[in-house]
């Protein structure tokens, strides 16, 4: 069974969609996912500089687009049989397109309505997160509680992302758990906290203009890594999702659980095959970061998708 994990925000680089304008019909899919979220898609991935990329309105629906125009090189129009989608955070949008739970018009409008929510939630206070590495679980949880720190994302193989005021971040990184290390994320607020309450009122709102489909694929979800029941129930997960913990743990789980024997992580990869090689230890998996890792790509999903 092939699993494929669609990355969250930061994952993103500059220059990184440059390479992919050159596979046919890339740079048209990537055009009319533009036009939807009303951001020049085309040059944040290839020209626009680092802080540029990092804003929040930009960075994610940068980043769900990045995932469905190399589904669709590497796919065609239809995902193989014997595959399991989940996506970290924004990537679940990512996932969720590509199981039909939303259609590609409706993820990208809800991604683009997110992030300009999200954006907004951000700028109310200074905020920001960070990877805390190693170290006692218990003891890093409380550490960030002690700091007036959330556990904004779980996410396995030794990884807890701790969220809130940059003052706090900040003096946290200075004092840091027994052997665990602090390292900020480039973003640009505390997600899946209390600091995005108002995004969650804009995207309630907006869902009752989209039209939700049972997925076609199994779609894990963020909450608990468990399967979607039906697209009403996905939707609203997508919308709590804003500003509660990430369970990416869960995830990872659940996809053991699953007997999954192969993962590919789609653009911008490299995040989640980590956490893979760390809290899945003996699954095979693949970063699909350029067109160059297609021809590989294509060998590893027939391998993986093989009854």
């Amino acid at each position: 069974m092939l699993a494929i994990v669609c990355p969250g925000q930061g994952s993103q680089t500059p220059g990184f969609l440059s390479p992919w304008l050159k596979v046919p019909g890339v740079s048209e899919h990537l055009t009319e996912l533009s036009a939807i979220t009303e951001r020049d898609l085309t040059a944040h991935g290839t020209v626009s500089d680092e802080e540029t990329i990092k804003d929040t309105a930009v960075a994610q629906p940068l980043i769900v687009a990045a995932g469905l125009i190399a589904a669709r090189a590497l796919f065609g129009d239809t995902l193989p049989g014997n595959t399991v989608l989940a996506g970290h955070s924004v990537g679940e949008i990512t996932a969720t397109a590509l199981a039909g739970a939303l259609s590609e018009q409706d993820s990208m409008v809800f991604v683009r309505e997110r992030a300009n929510a999200m954006a907004l939630a951000a700028a109310v206070t200074p905020t920001g997160m960070a990877a805390v590495l190693g170290g006692d679980p218990e003891e890093v949880n409380a550490a960030i509680s002690a700091a007036g720190l959330s556990p904004a994302n779980a996410n396995g193989g030794g990884q807890i992302v701790a969220a809130g005021t940059l003052e706090q971040i900040e003096a946290f990184a200075a004092n840091p758990p027994a052997k665990a290390r602090v390292i900020p994320l480039k973003v640009a607020g505390a997600f899946h906290t209390q600091h995005m309450a108002p995004a969650v009122d804009v995207l309630e709102e907006l869902s009752s203009s989209l039209q939700a489909n049972d997925p076609t694929t199994t779609l894990l979800s963020n909450f608990d890594g468990q399967a979607v029941v039906d697209g009403p129930s996905n939707l609203a997960s997508l919308v709590a999702q804003v500003s509660r913990p990430v369970r990416w743990d869960k995830c990872m789980e659940e996809l053991a659980a699953r007997g999954v024997t192969g993962i590919i992580e789609l653009p911008p990869a490299g995040t989640l095959v980590g956490l893979a090689r760390r809290g899945l230890k003996g699954i095979p998996t693949l970063a699909l970061k350029s067109p160059d890792d297609l021809e590989a790509a294509r060998a590893f999903v027939l391998e993986h998708t093989q009854a």
